[in-house]
């Protein structure tokens, strides 16, 4: 029988999981707030709706005949899309709004740590009043990690001693006034993301990833959804060890253990310390940019993890390529603070896929952008994304420039993403950290 399968989401993200869905035997449809020209042109349909809208996300499942779906975002997890396909009869690929509650509400998450003993997790205190918190900061004796509970697409933490002091950091939380507000100590290190395909009680892992958060070169600037990132040919970065890979997975294992029933991706992004790696937090769905590191490499079918996992089969083994990754984001002039939307970009698919070489490739990923009638206009999120794929960390880099050489005026982008001085510093702060 061919699938039927509904991706929602519009994003980079969701653009790689359609990819990765059009080798496979099934149809595909999507749905989305915009319209996204490269998922657009693989699936069989598509259609504008406001995908945190569990009747109008269900309707159109229905209206395709959808037999599995997939979601990418966090806010539709949140909004309980996942459960009302799932009473509709459409099996989804994304965890319940209680299970996306390990993302979605981050004093839960630590709460939950601690309830299941789960290795990695730091010492907290959960806040719901400002002041509250303000005191502990100025009580406590080391620096402090400074989370609102909620969703805040990557960008609402602020670091005592990295971002900001004391002071600001306070500054922040009145001005903000969140409704909850965790305070944990700070972790120094290097952070990595390991995702992982859950179902069933099973757990399939993928390479590691270096995300880069902040917007501007030399990792300065403001924390943004993500500017980049790459991955190695093998499981693990070139700052950490099998064995620290592996402390990584069981950490996985263990939370996967304690979840009981869950469906979807488990990510995990980890700080690589001088004391063993420990849980900055936990997203349920795929990382963007991490997506288009991982998924281009991913040698098994998509379809037949979603597939076992309805039928509630362990899920099968996962094969990648030995191939290693550079993902460059352009974003809009002025993001993350100022982001200068509704500006008309032309995006070179020529110069991307003649960036291509004998011994690598380039892939373009479309992300936040209008398609429309005239052309493609930017949002105020980012745009669209090319990966660089080869051998080597190097020789992905180069590919990945080379393809946004043609970059459009009114884009930006963090071209030391992945160069050898940028993965270099990772390994020399690893070594400082470790007293090598």
């Amino acid at each position: 029988m061919t699938e039927t399968v509904l991706l929602v989401g519009g994003g980079g993200r969701e653009h790689a999981i359609a990819r990765t869905l059009d080798d496979g035997d099934c149809d595909l449809y999507a749905c989305a707030g915009n319209r996204n020209p490269g998922i657009a042109r693989i699936a069989q349909g598509f259609e504008a709706l406001d995908t945190t809208n569990t009747s109008a996300v269900t309707s159109y499942a229905e209206e395709v005949g959808a037999t599995l779906a997939v979601i990418g975002p966090e806010a539709p997890l949140q909004a309980g899309v996942a459960d009302a396909l799932s009473d509709a009869g459409v099996f989804p690929f994304g965890p319940s709004a209680e299970g996306a509650r390990i993302e979605t509400d981050k004093a839960y998450q630590r709460r939950f740590m601690r309830e299941h003993d789960i290795s990695g997790c730091p010492e907290f205190e959960t806040f719901e009043d400002t002041e509250e918190a303000c005191e502990y900061i100025d009580s406590s004796t080391i620096d402090l990690a400074v989370k609102p509970a909620g969703l805040t697409g990557g960008k609402g933490v602020k670091v005592i001693g990295d971002q900001v002091n004391r002071e600001e950091a306070k500054a922040y939380l009145r001005e903000e006034e969140y409704d909850r507000i965790v305070l944990e100590e700070r972790f120094v290190g290097e952070e990595f993301t390991v995702q992982g395909l859950v179902a069933n009680g099973s757990l399939r892992v993928t390479p590691a990833v270096q995300d880069h958060k902040r917007a501007y070169e030399g990792d300065e600037g403001p924390n943004t959804g993500g500017m980049g990132s790459y991955s190695a040919a093998g499981l693990e970065l070139p700052f950490m060890g099998e064995e620290e890979y592996r402390e990584a997975v069981g950490i996985l294992d263990e939370t996967v253990a304690a979840l009981g029933e869950y469906t979807g991706v488990l990510y995990g992004q980890f700080m690589l310390t001088a004391d063993g790696v420990k849980v900055i937090e936990y997203n349920a769905r795929f990382g963007d940019p991490e997506a288009m590191n991982t998924l281009p490499t991913m040698n098994s079918d998509f379809l037949d993890v979603l597939v076992a996992a309805r039928e509630g089969e362990e899920l099968p083994q996962l094969s990648f390529a030995p191939r290693a990754t550079v993902c460059k984001y352009a974003v809009p002039d002025g993001y993350p603070v100022d982001p200068q939307g509704g500006t008309l970009i032309e995006v070179d698919e020529e110069s991307v896929a003649r960036a291509a070489t004998e011994n690598g490739d380039a892939a373009l990923f479309y992300a936040s952008v209008d398609d429309r009638d005239e052309g493609i206009y930017t949002t105020t999120s980012r745009a669209f994304a090319v990966v660089g794929i080869a051998g080597t960390i190097a020789e992905a880099e180069a590919i990945a420039e080379n393809a946004l050489n043609e970059a459009d005026e009114g884009v930006r982008i963090r071209h030391d993403i992945g160069t050898e001085q940028l993965v270099q510093s990772r390994i020399d702060h690893m070594g400082e950290l470790r007293g090598e």
